[in-house]
Parts: C-alpha cells; sequence; structure tokens
C-alpha cells in the first residue's frame, strides 16, 4: 500500500503531503489544477517518466517521496523485490523511496536510506504500483504478462513452475553437452597423445634408484684395467711389498709393547698403533679380495651402456630437465598424473551417455508439462473472454471483443505457448493487440474489466497498488456509477460479493487480494464511491512579476464533500438542489 506521498517544488505544487487509505482514493478537480501532476510525481519517483524539467522556476532541487507498506505482499513479491533493489526486504517492511531532481539536470535516488538506480527502481515499480492509461509501463500491456495472468486464472502455476525447472535443468544440460562435443576432437587426441607416453613411460619399466646404480656400475666397468693396477698396487704397498706399511707398523707395535712394560704411561699410545695396525691389515685384506674380483665383462658394460641409453631417452623426453641424483623420478611422478588424466578423458565419453539420457529424460517430461498447459491454457481462455467482453459491455464498450492469441514457441521456460490479449474496441475496426490501443480511456476500461474478471482468481502479479488515470474519458454519468462500483469492489473484493450467486463448492479460489487503488476522475458518479477523496485547487498568489500559481492537495470529508460533488454536477454555482442530489449519490454509493 502507498501510505504517503510527498512532493516539493515540483512545478505548480510548492509543497505537498498526500496521506492515502487502503481502497479507493479519488482525486479531483477543476481541468489544469494539476491532478495528473501528483500521479506524474509518482511516475517520476519510480522512474517510469523523467521530471528534470518540471522543477518549480527559482527552485534549485524538488524532491518527491513515497512510503509504502506491503501488509499483504507474499513472499515472492518480497523477494523480487529484494532482487530489484539489491538490499533485504522483508514481507510487510515498509519502503522509502526518495528522488531528487536537481535545476543542473542531475538526479539522486534512494531506497530506505541505500541508493539505487533508475533501472533498479523501474524494475521494482512493476511490484509496487500498477498505472494505468499511459502506455509505457502497464504490467498487463506486456504478452508475458499476460501469459502470467492466464496461468493465474486457469490455476495452472504449479505446472508452469514445474515446467520452467525442467527447462533450465535442460538448458544447463544442453550446454554442459555442448561443451563436451565442442571439444571432442581435441579431447581424443588428447587422450591418444596421454595415452602413447603412458605406454613408452610403461615400456622403458623404471625403478627408483636404478639410474644412478647403473650409472656407477659403468664407470666401474670402462675403468677396470687403472683399477686393477692401481688397487694391486695400493695392496702391495700396504701387505705385500717387502718393508710394507702393515709390516713396518706391526714391528712399531712389538717395540711399543716392550716401552708400556717399562712406563705404563705409553700403554694407551701402543693400543692405538695395535688398533691402526689391525685396521690396516683388514683394509689391504679387503683390498686383496676386490683386485681379485675385478675383470674385464664386455657383455655386462655393453648390457650397461644399452640401459642407460633407454633410461635417458625417456629422462630426455619425460622428464623435468632439473639435475637430481634420480632423474627417472620425474618422469614416474608424469606416469602417475597421465593415469589421472586418461581417467578423466575416458570418464567425459561416459559423461556425454549420461547426459544423452538425462536429456531424453527431460523431453518426454517438458513434453508432457508443456501439452498439459497449452490444454488448460486454451480451455482457461474460452471461458475468460466472455468474462472480460461482459464487463466491458457494463463498461460502456458494448461491441468489444477480446481474443487470446496463441502461438507455438520451443524456446520458452513458460511452455509452449505464446499468447498475446486482442481486442476489437468497436465493430468495423481491426482488432489489434491490447498494447496497441490508443484511447487512453479505452484502455483504461480494458484493464479496470480484466482486473475486475481476475480479482477473486489469487491474480498472480499481487501488484497492490493500482492507478487509474483517464479510466473516464468520452463517457456519461450513468457509465460512471458502473465504474465507480467496479473500482470499489476491485479495491474490496467483499463489496463485488453482494448480489453474486454463490460460488459452486468445487471451484477453488485463492483469497481475493485487496487494491489501493489511484483514480483522477471528472465525475461526481465515480467520485463518490471513494474511500478517501482529494481535491486539487490551483491558486494564485501576488502581484504584477511576483504572482506565484501553487497547487494545493486537500482531504475532503462530510459538507466540503458534498460540496464539491455539487459543483462537479452542477458547476461553479452550486443549489441546495445539486447539494441534495450530491448526498444521494454519496448514500447510493455508500
Amino acid at each position: 500500500m502507498l501510505r504517503e506521498l510527498h512532493i516539493s517544488q515540483l512545478a505548480v505544487i510548492e509543497d505537498a503531503t498526500v496521506t492515502f487509505e487502503p481502497g479507493l482514493n479519488v482525486f479531483t478537480g477543476q481541468t489544469g489544477a494539476g491532478k495528473s501532476l501528483v500521479l506524474g510525481a509518482l511516475e517520476a519517483l519510480l522512474g517510469l517518466r523523467k521530471a528534470v524539467d518540471l522543477i518549480r522556476p527559482g527552485a534549485d532541487e524538488a524532491r518527491i517521496s513515497a512510503v509504502f507498506d506491503p501488509p499483504e505482499s507474499p513472499p515472492e513479491v518480497s523477494a523480487a523485490l529484494s532482487e530489484a533493489l539489491d538490499q533485504p526486504i522483508e514481507p510487510g517492511d515498509e519502503i522509502l523511496i526518495t528522488r531528487k531532481l536537481f535545476a543542473s539536470g542531475r538526479s539522486s535516488l534512494s531506497v530506505n536510506g541505500r541508493p539505487a538506480t533508475a533501472a533498479m527502481m523501474r524494475h521494482a515499480a512493476g511490484l509496487l504500483v500498477d498505472i494505468h492509461g499511459q502506455h509505457d509501463h502497464q504490467f498487463l500491456l506486456k504478452p508475458s504478462n499476460q501469459l502470467a495472468v492466464l496461468d493465474a486464472y486457469a490455476g495452472t502455476a504449479d505446472d508452469r513452475r514445474a515446467f520452467a525447472d525442467a527447462f533450465a535443468e535442460r538448458r544447463r544440460l544442453t550446454d554442459e553437452r555442448e561443451t563436451l562435443d565442442a571439444s571432442t576432437t581435441l579431447r581424443r587426441q588428447q587422450l591418444e597423445l596421454y595415452e602413447f607416453q603412458a605406454q613408452e613411460i610403461d615400456a622403458a619399466e623404471l625403478q627408483p634408484g636404478e639410474f644412478p646404480e647403473l650409472r656407477a656400475r659403468e664407470r666401474v666397468l670402462g675403468s677396470v684395467q687403472k683399477l686393477q693396477g692401481e688397487a694391486a698396487a695400493a695392496h702391495a704397498a700396504l701387505y705385500d711389498a717387502e718393508g710394507s706399511v702393515t709390516e713396518r707398523l706391526q714391528a712399531i707395535t712389538h717395540l711399543l709393547i716392550d716401552l708400556a712394560e717399562l712406563d705404563p704411561a705409553l700403554g694407551e699410545v701402543t693400543d692405538q698403533v695395535r688398533t691402526a695396525t689391525l685396521s690396516l691389515q683388514e683394509a689391504s685384506f679387503e683390498l686383496g679380495r676386490y683386485v681379485d674380483r675385478l675383470e674385464h665383462d664386455p657383455a655386462e658394460a655393453a648390457e650397461v651402456a644399452d640401459r642407460l641409453n633407454q633410461l635417458n631417452r625417456v629422462i630426455q623426453k619425460y622428464g623435468d630437465g632439473v639435475p637430481g641424483d634420480d632423474p627417472a623420478l620425474a618422469v614416474l611422478d608424469l606416469r602417475t598424473k597421465l593415469a589421472d588424466q586418461i581417467d578423466d578423458l575416458r570418464g567425459q565419453s561416459e559423461d556425454r551417455d549420461r547426459l544423452d539420457q538425462r536429456l531424453d529424460e527431460l523431453d518426454r517430461r517438458l513434453a508432457t508439462l508443456g501439452e498439459s498447459l497449452t490444454l488448460a491454457r486454451r480451455k482457461a481462455a474460452k471461458t475468460l473472454t466472455p468474462r472480460i467482453e461482459k464487463q466491458l459491455a457494463e463498461l460502456g464498450m458494448a461491441e468489444a471483443k477480446l481474443t487470446v492469441a496463441f502461438d507455438r514457441v520451443d524456446d520458452s521456460a513458460a511452455g509452449f505457448d505464446a499468447v498475446e490479449f486482442v481486442v476489437q474496441t468497436n465493430p468495423g475496426q481491426d482488432a489489434r493487440p491490447l498494447r496497441q490501443i490508443a484511447s487512453g480511456g479505452e484502455l483504461s476500461r480494458v484493464m479496470l474489466a480484466l482486473k475486475s474478471v481476475l480479482a477473486d482468481t489469487g491474480d498472480s502479479q499481487r501488484v497492490s497498488v493500482l492507478v487509474f488515470d483517464e479510466v473516464d474519458a468520452n463517457i456519461g454519468g450513468r457509465l460512471g456509477s458502473v465504474i465507480g462500483t467496479k473500482l470499489r469492489a476491485l479495491a474490496k473484493p467483499t463489496f463485488a460479493e453482494r448480489g453474486r450467486p454463490p460460488r459452486k463448492p468445487n471451484r477453488p479460489t485463492a483469497p481475493p487480494l485487496n487494491h489501493q487503488i489511484l483514480c483522477i476522475t471528472h465525475l461526481p458518479q465515480i467520485a463518490a464511491y471513494a474511500d478517501r477523496h482529494f481535491r486539487i485547487v490551483k491558486s494564485v498568489a501576488g502581484r504584477g512579476q511576483s504572482k506565484q500559481t501553487r497547487t494545493t492537495v486537500d482531504v475532503l470529508t462530510g459538507d466540503a464533500r458534498v460540496a464539491e460533488l455539487a459543483e462537479m454536477m452542477a458547476g461553479a454555482k452550486v443549489t441546495a438542489t445539486s447539494r441534495r442530489q450530491a448526498k444521494e449519490l454519496l448514500a447510493a454509493a455508500q
């Protein structure tokens, strides 16, 4: 609900605060007084029109603010508002919107004190206010919204959501499959390369530690003669030759043993020399055995060389190039990674099969849901159109015809149908889409007829603030009472129940939504039905160049309201008769 609208320094409005009530709020006043300016300010606030050129002369800025209090908004509306405004909006939260218009051409917008953009506000506006009588921003003029209205009337919301969910999943899986298909050739080439590399590494039968062992063995086999000669010379010097090191050490050891008997202080030195002698003897024995084992084996040398060549080829091709004791370890690490990549690429082929199977299942589900939706929508259209035509006849458009045009579509989350409401307002004229109706008055009446029919269907858009401008264009007073009745019934659905035959017990209906309606009218027959009656008054103050035009907004009650209705009926000269007629009109309406 729109609770309050404040306007300052906008055109002829110097400062005005309008406090609205639930139900039907009506604006009346003389032509040119600025009735449309109030609604224009609301449109400017919501980003639905530009108003910088309307700043009051002499003012540096104009300000428009409004407080919305949506007590009946369902959670999905609050969620949509939160997304549109990029801030949390809980059900029942009041929303303060403020727009400043500067003479420089700039403007600023905030929602609940947080900055917002005009695009964000326009998105949110469709969830807060539905303005009828202006062509650019009406909820029901958009074919996609007409389809939503038809679904609400048909009670197909659950099937539509299920279709949308399946459609979204199918699109996601289709994109995933296309990505797989686009990379099929590359994936096959990568798989072949990885498998070849793995086979080549496996053929080498690498073992950790093998490479450094072979390299050491190669050095030995290539230096057998040198090792034999020099190792034998070392062995002779230590043990075999006359006057060898061990022989001389043994003599020194015996000498020290004799001296230690004379002086025990030499005992420790004697033990050290004896131990060294024994160690050298053991080393000479081991060196002798080593010389005996050494022999030149050309076959082993060739075998070691061949194996090292094989390992070097694999290491150079698949190693990381970093020097180390065992470069084969890097190749073995690569082999482990290749195994993972091969498994992944083979698994993607299996994913393609699973995707195809799931897509087939989704196609069957979408076909079932889509045909069910189409059948229900066409059936609902057959009952909806005559009800709307009946409402149009009561609104002075007796010859108007409305049809729902269906087109088949294959790429929509809403099903297989694209619909558009097509209206023939007068005999002999072409039937045209609702969005192409030229007359603002006819358009407002078509909207009123639609809203009246949909008021007790749990209408899915759940926009609770409806604004009607020009709804009484080119109609007389008798029809004004009909429109007033319908506006009141739309604002308070229980009002419409009077005299209506009881519903069939097997027809489920959603609780009717109370709308808050803002309406500009020139007819007293409509104004009499208002729950809150506003009069727009324009006055001129000052003299000469200092003259200023000001517009004020007054709430009318009691005798003031009777006087306004009487003046609307009889003109400026109000008589006792016109006052009596105004009272009778009010009594009949209330």
